[in-house]
């Protein structure tokens, strides 16, 4: 039964809080912030509102802080040159025509980072920001999420923080708001806006983790868990159009942590080696160019060493100096401090030992892969008016990061001002729309209140995540699936999305994990949908098809994107043609 005297005993005693405002932003990220101080920047007298789940000062994905900046044009490259890389390092896909956009914009919000307060580490002798690899900055990032938001209070923007968003609030067609519930308050949050910009972040928790053991590690994670797909799943049930969720992102982690090895390897130049001792990239992957090859295949290269019986694979720590050493650890500390705690409770010497590494469980996230909304490039407005994309929910440009997620923000922003200076009419609601919603979101609350039983969120979402990760290509079947695997999980995946009807939750925390694993299911069918579509393996490791293990570039060198039919419900599935903007070969290493 429900413990808490203050949550509601019935729907009529949910209270509903409506806001007006101009521009709404759901999630109050990198991206997110970036896109509420650029459209203050626009036009100092709109109202601009953030709906944030967490609390703004240390939410999202910089929540812990970064050590690096992965993509910044430094002197002497060009945003051609960015193009050649990014589009290499996505198997020849990518859209170049928000790529470029991305790259022009790519500078601007990390100059104005340090002009806060970021600190960013310099070349002794050149003052020029310090290398940490081809497109990479180095910096001290633990207090940047704190930075930027202090940034929104004091452009005026509203924040409306611990919020739940749950769905779109449309009009004809047009998104005019959004609407969800207080995790702290229970109450329900109804916000009306002339133009609302979408920059929740990409997925995480749709696989079983390799380090899930039932010894407490339930979302042990490399991508931040609390990421569950939501604006994604708005955006589905609502009938956006979705692009490329079969790039998936699968990296190579510090085993039993989930700890980023770019730090070391990238940062320190440590080579990949396998149980032999031998340099996975030099030695298999030398006609892909090596430490140079794409990031699908560094990623997948030690899961391959696995495979074929020569791991475990590790990063090679035995030739960095004690003082590198020191410096790595600290480098640590700005973006996944507690590693160093690992280490050290390991008694670890890395002078003597390795650093075993490891694959991750799969992520649909647009900041690294292609995954997310598709996108008009004039104004980064959706398929659906009056809705606006920014950051890793956004589709089509991989490899964009930190900067670039920060440049979509101010992108998203300036589409969204323009959108609502032409605007005339008044924000006009359906009610009904409101108490359906209110009847969905608190119904697994009043389904324990009123019947005392059910599924518990967390038993659905890991019989969901041992579905994606045996049958939809996860770590344990080392990121392999076939066209009866999927299907296999596509039917389970819909069996639990019918039982969602038998979810309850004791808690208000317990409703925002119900609403998390709905919107994880939503977006891991329509994944499904993608993976079985492209019959051809064009990433491997992070799409492997073990029926079509070679790239077809004559039928899928295109985008696959979906939508869901509002009035049949299905999932339709079509390609989007790629149009090539920057000159030269799409598909070899650049």
């Amino acid at each position: 039964m429900c413990a808490d005297k203050k949550l509601p005993k019935t729907i009529e005693d949910i209270e509903v809080v409506v806001h007006e405002t101009d521009f709404l932003i759901i999630g109050a990220g990198n991206a997110g912030c970036f896109a509420a101080i650029e459209a203050k920047r626009k036009n100092p007298d709109l109202k601009v509102t953030l709906l944030e789940k967490a609390h703004i000062d240390r939410s999202g994905c910089l929540a812990a802080g970064m050590d690096a900046i992965n993509t910044y044009l430094k002197k002497g490259k060009t945003i051609e040159d960015f193009i050649k890389w990014s589009r290499s390092q996505a198997g020849g896909l990518l859209r170049e025509d928000l790529a470029i956009k991305v790259a022009e914009n790519l500078n601007k919000p990390v100059e104005e980072w340090e002009e806060w307060g970021l600190p960013i580490k310099k070349d002794e002798d050149t003052e020029e920001y310090a290398n940490r690899g081809k497109w990479d900055i180095t910096i001290q990032g633990e207090s940047m999420k704190p930075i930027i938001a202090e940034k929104v209070r004091e452009y005026g923007c509203e924040v409306l923080n611990r919020v739940v968003a749950t769905n779109y609030l449309t009009k004809d067609g047009r998104v005019v708001g959004a609407m969800g519930f207080g995790v702290r308050n229970g109450k329900m949050y109804v916000v009306k806006a002339k133009a609302t910009c979408i920059a929740t972040g990409g997925a995480a928790g749709l696989y079983k983790p390799y380090t899930n053991d039932g010894s407490g590690s339930h979302h042990q994670l490399w991508y931040c868990p609390f990421n569950t797909g939501a604006g994604y799943a708005m955006g589905i049930r609502a009938g956006a159009e979705m692009t490329t969720f079969e790039m998936r992102w699968c990296a190579t982690r510090t085993k039993d942590f989930n700890g980023p090895i770019d730090t070391i390897s990238v940062g320190y130049g440590t080579p990949m080696i396998n149980a032999k001792g031998e340099k996975i990239l030099q030695k298999r992957y030398a006609d892909m160019g090596g430490d140079a090859a794409p990031r699908f295949i560094r990623a997948n290269a030690p899961m391959e060493e696995w495979m074929e019986g020569r791991g475990p694979c590790f990063v090679d720590t035995r030739e960095m100096s004690d003082e590198d050493i020191k410096q790595m650890k600290t480098d640590y500390l700005n973006e996944r401090p507690s590693y160093v705690l690992f280490l050290a409770a390991r008694g670890q010497d890395l002078k003597k030992e390795p650093i075993e590494i490891y694959g991750n469980d799969p992520y649909i996230v647009g900041g690294h892969t292609a995954s997310g909304y598709w996108l008009n490039s004039e104004d980064w407005s959706t398929t659906i008016p009056g809705l606006f994309a920014c950051g890793d929910v956004a589709g089509g440009v991989p490899n964009k990061f930190v900067g670039g997620c920060a440049a979509e923000g101010l992108l998203a922003a300036r589409g969204a001002v323009e959108y609502i200076a032409k605007l005339e009419d008044d924000i006009e609601i359906d009610e009904s729309q409101i108490e359906a919603e209110k009847e969905r979101v608190y119904a697994p609350l009043f389904r324990m209140i009123n019947e005392g039983e059910g599924i518990k969120p967390k038993e659905m979402e890991e019989r969901m995540q041992r579905l994606m990760d045996e049958y939809a290509g996860g770590v344990h079947q080392f990121f392999r699936m076939s066209e009866e695997q999927l299907q296999y999980a596509l039917k389970h995946i819909k069996i639990l999305q019918d039982q969602v009807k038998y979810l309850v939750a004791n808690d208000l925390h317990e409703l925002m994990s119900a609403h998390e694993v709905i919107d994880r299911l939503d977006v891991a069918e329509v994944l499904i949908y993608h993976l079985m579509y492209r019959k051809e393996t064009r990433w491997p490791g992070w799409q492997t098809r073990t029926d079509y293990p070679e790239k077809n570039d004559q039928e899928f060198d295109c985008f696959v994107n979906s939508r869901k039919n509002p009035e049949t419900g299905k999932i339709e599935v079509f390609t989007r043609e790629y149009k090539q903007i920057v000159p030269g070969d799409r598909l070899k290493p650049n």
